[in-house]
């Protein structure tokens, strides 16, 4: 894996500069703070991954697994049924998980940010918009993760490709 590589999957190992230009253009010293700059993203969407995957984990996804009280109650007024609660914690376990696998962390945070756009959409129009501005606030540093891990998902499909021989 290149230098620019770990540093975009999240890993925190050398210093090289994104697209590889900056110390060519403007010298040594912006090629340092572009590699600083770089660094402290890729450590910051880490963080991020790391934080949201957790989240999602244990304090979204559980509580409707295991049926709490907290959940049924709103997926009660929503009136879809059981099914639909369980059915919203597997994709949330799902996408906290794969928040934390490098290669699956670009495709998890934009489905994530997909289930967020329709948690909104729920909250507007069953709750009358009480909380609805939760999912949108969730939504910003998911995206912003999304954006990061973007170059793992072509990847990740070409993977699978690869592995299905095609």
């Amino acid at each position: 894996m290149s230098e620019t590589r770990a540093q975009q999957d999240g890993g925190v190992q050398g210093g090289g500069v994104q697209d590889g230009t900056a110390g060519a253009a403007a010298g040594p010293g912006a090629a340092a703070g572009g590699a600083r700059k770089g660094r402290a993203m890729a450590i910051t969407v880490l963080v991020l991954r790391i934080v949201f995957g957790l989240f999602f984990v244990f304090a979204s996804a559980l509580p409707k697994l295991i049926a709490h009280p907290s959940a049924t109650e709103g997926f009660d007024e929503i009136g879809l049924g059981d099914w639909f609660m369980y059915l919203t914690g597997i994709l949330e376990l799902a996408g906290g998980i794969a928040l934390l696998i490098p290669l699956l962390s670009g495709l998890a945070a934009f489905s994530l940010v997909a289930l967020l756009i329709c948690a909104f959409g729920i909250t507007m129009t069953v709750f009358d918009g009480e909380n609805a501005a939760s999912p949108l606030l969730f939504a910003i540093p998911i995206a912003v993760i999304a954006w990061h891990q973007r170059h793992t998902v072509p990847e990740l499909f070409a993977r699978l490709r690869s592995a299905l021989g095609r």
